[in-house]
């Protein structure tokens, strides 16, 4: 029956899509392979504007700007936007990339334990300086749990703070119409700056972007480093991304088709009697604590037909061992089914079930 993928970042199914892939080789014959350049030389051609402005549409932002990846993104925003005399508290969770984006930045720097909001009360609080910005995974890519947008919102309105989030694995399937975490939690007008990825739910290719108020994208386009001294997408990337973001526009089909078949994989391997991390969300950790019972796990289950990857320290915590497993559109009832039997029985050989 050949392998069953539940490891990809593909959420919707799209990096296969018949229309992202025409658009892709329509893009790549009319624009050409690349385009040897960084944007602001000769590298900004009419289909990365267009792109942008999608971007920001649907968003329901002011702008947006292209990057080679939300690494980059994540790298560039920081140093750019805060001083010396600002600050930046960050969930103790966020992804690498924040880290080491804040790390580039002279602001005062906090870390709040994770989704902990008497604690980020507390370092905004001590965060007595000119201006204060609030970083955090809109949806958390190792536990599957998703940010408290609506608290942290009121709390940057009493302390008087900008709201950043990183929507990676949000973008184009949580809420009603696929914007991500600040629709699904009723605040898109209150979060300032998104950052996320084309490389996943938006046609699985490459490419990052930011999206917020104009003035600060029109700052990063002078001053964010890896937007100025990286060669600009693709156009095939360009081409994938945006046939991909008119898919979501067009309909939200896609993107509510997912609710449905998360619950089915949560709801049969919690009877199973595994325990799954986070809520609601398609990344779907099977914690195990062991990571020689995670890898030999994983290596069974590929046996059996599922691809699946252990993860254990230093990704994760120590004694946080785990399987995710990330659940997309395209995978079928049968497929979510083939699957959760096939855990079970792996359970039950190496007595991860009772």
């Amino acid at each position: 029956a050949g392998i069953l993928n539940f490891c990809a970042n593909n959420y919707l199914g799209l990096s296969s899509h018949p229309e992202v892939i025409r658009a892709a080789v329509e893009a790549l014959e009319k624009f050409g392979a690349g385009l040897s350049s960084v944007r602001f030389i000769c590298g900004t051609q009419s289909i990365h504007k267009d792109l942008e402005e999608k971007i920001a549409r649907f968003h329901q932002r002011e702008d947006a700007i292209l990057y080679a990846s939300c690494f980059d993104a994540n790298a560039g925003i920081f140093e750019a936007l805060l001083t010396p005399e600002d600050a930046v508290l960050s969930d103790e969770l966020n992804h690498a990339s924040i880290i080491d984006g804040i790390r580039l930045c002279k602001a005062n720097k906090y870390r709040y334990k994770h989704m902990d909001m008497q604690d980020l009360e507390a370092k905004l609080q001590d965060a007595q300086v000119q201006r204060r910005l609030v970083a955090t995974d809109g949806a958390f890519s190792m536990d599957g749990d998703i940010a408290p947008l609506r608290e942290i919102c009121q709390l940057a309105q009493k302390y008087d703070a900008l709201v950043f989030i990183d929507e990676c694995h949000a973008t184009g399937f949580l809420g009603p119409n696929g914007r991500g975490t600040d629709e699904l939690l009723g605040v898109m007008d209150k979060v300032t700056i998104i950052n996320s990825t084309l490389g996943k739910a938006l046609g699985g290719a490459a490419g990052g972007y930011t999206t917020g108020p104009k003035p600060l994208i029109d700052l990063l386009r002078q001053r964010s480093r890896p937007y100025l001294f990286s060669n600009s997408l693709p156009p095939a990337v360009v081409g994938c991304a945006s046939k991909a973001l008119d898919l979501l526009m067009e309909s939200n089909a896609i993107a509510q088709s997912m609710a449905a078949k998360t619950q089915r994989f949560r709801s049969k391997m919690t009877a199973a009697g595994f325990t799954i991390s986070g809520k609601d969300h398609p990344i779907c950790p099977v914690m195990l604590g062991d990571a020689r019972l995670a890898a030999v796990m994983a290596e069974d289950m590929l046996n059996r037909g599922i691809y699946v990857i252990g993860f254990s320290y230093p990704v994760v915590p120590k004694g946080k061992a785990r399987i995710r497993v990330q659940i997309s559109a395209v995978h079928s009832d049968e497929d979510i089914d083939r699957c959760v039997e096939a855990f079970t029985e792996v359970g039950r050989k190496h007595r991860a079930l009772p």
